[in-house]
């Protein structure tokens, strides 16, 4: 595995994990950790993880947004490569090909808000706070925010917190669907184990077509959408794990999926 200055990578029972090691800086994402990002999420996927955890280091952020120190001084130019830079990593994590979980053990906002926007799922310790912040800074969003928190909250909780760039905890973020789980902060850790270990146990080729179906469906109309999910659906018959879940129905006993 390779080794990055600004995050910590490793992967045990088939779920990767990628927490990023800024602490002091409250895991704020500077080009090089971004970077590394899109490095760790590329050897996730060349190690065959089953299931990707993202997460920062200590117990005040998971990732405080975007280096404002970097960004302050640049131009259009460099602005847009930034923000490509991060929509990259981004859309690392949606198509990743297996779940991508965010756990959320502090501030998230800005960028850190989008990056968990794009995981599969979201699990909040009771601390967390969750913010689309930009407009504090005179910009938007620039990672995905705009698109991808409307398709998650309703309209105008969406327009509430990326014009007013209102800060909601843990509870309100369930209550408005941006995270599906709220654990105490001690317990975070061993949720996500369990929680990515049954990941993990499922058949990996049907998790993969799901997750693919169901990004499809945000890409698509409701026509191709549909004809897609049955192209998946089909494509699926005739492989070890179909065969091996319909008999282990039919037999009354548990599936032993690859």
């Amino acid at each position: 595995m390779s080794e990055w200055d600004t995050l910590r990578f490793e992967v045990t029972d088939g779920v990767a994990t990628i927490t990023v090691d800024r602490p002091d800086k409250l895991n704020a994402l500077n080009v090089a950790t971004l970077e590394a990002l899109r490095s760790a999420i590329a050897e996730a996927e060349a190690a065959d993880a089953r299931a990707l955890v993202l997460t920062g280091a200590g117990d005040t952020a998971f990732i405080a947004g975007a280096d404002i120190s970097y960004m302050k001084d640049l131009g259009t130019p460099e602005a847009q490569a930034y923000a490509e830079l991060g929509h990259d990593v981004a859309r690392s994590l949606e198509t990743f090909p297996a779940p991508s979980v965010a756990a959320v053990n502090g501030y998230a906002f800005g960028g850190g808000c989008e990056l968990a926007l794009a995981c599969d799922l979201r699990v909040a310790a009771e601390n967390a706070v969750f913010g689309q912040t930009e407009i504090d800074l005179g910009i938007v969003p620039g990672w995905g925010g705009t698109q991808r928190l409307p398709r998650l909250v309703n309209d105008e909780v969406a327009r509430r917190l990326i014009l007013f760039g209102e800060r909601i905890d843990a509870t309100d973020a369930h209550e408005y669907g941006l995270v599906g789980e709220v654990v105490a902060h001690d317990q975070l850790d061993a949720r996500i184990d369990d929680l990515t270990a049954d990941l993990a146990a499922q058949p990996r080729f049907a998790l993969a077509a799901a997750k693919e179906a169901i990004n499809q469906s945000y890409e698509t109309g409701l026509a191709a959408g549909l004809e897609y999910e049955q192209r998946v659906f089909s494509g699926l018959f005739g492989t070890h794990d179909q065969r091996e879940g319909m008999d282990a129905f039919v037999e009354k006993r548990d599936p032993e999926f690859e």
